[in-house]
């Protein structure tokens, strides 16, 4: 099951012992640097967690899977996140 953002706040409110509201205004502030900087192009580097990239996709030849027509796609920025060996470690560690 996926930890929600609501989640999050909980944990954050009991590991640090502050309000709740507090909690929450901690982990937007945080989501909206981060979904700043990536909408500016530039990426996120988070030491002993990953790195949010900002991609640059060329416009490509696609298919209508409906249809099976030829089209264009447009070009686009894409987010890809890394993540550290610490984080991979961690998590492989069972």
């Amino acid at each position: 099951m996926a930890r929600t953002k609501a989640d999050i706040i909980d944990a954050i409110h009991m590991k640090l012992g502050c309000s709740k509201a507090k909690s929450a205004e901690l982990v937007e502030s945080i989501l909206e640097i981060i979904k700043q900087t990536l909408a500016n192009g530039e990426d996120v580097l988070i030491s002993g967690f990953g790195k949010f990239c900002v991609k640059n996709k060329e416009e490509r030849k696609g298919r209508n899977p409906q249809t099976g027509e030829d089209m264009m796609l447009g070009s686009r920025r894409v987010v890809t996140f890394k993540c550290s060996g610490v984080l991979r470690d961690r998590v492989n560690r069972r």
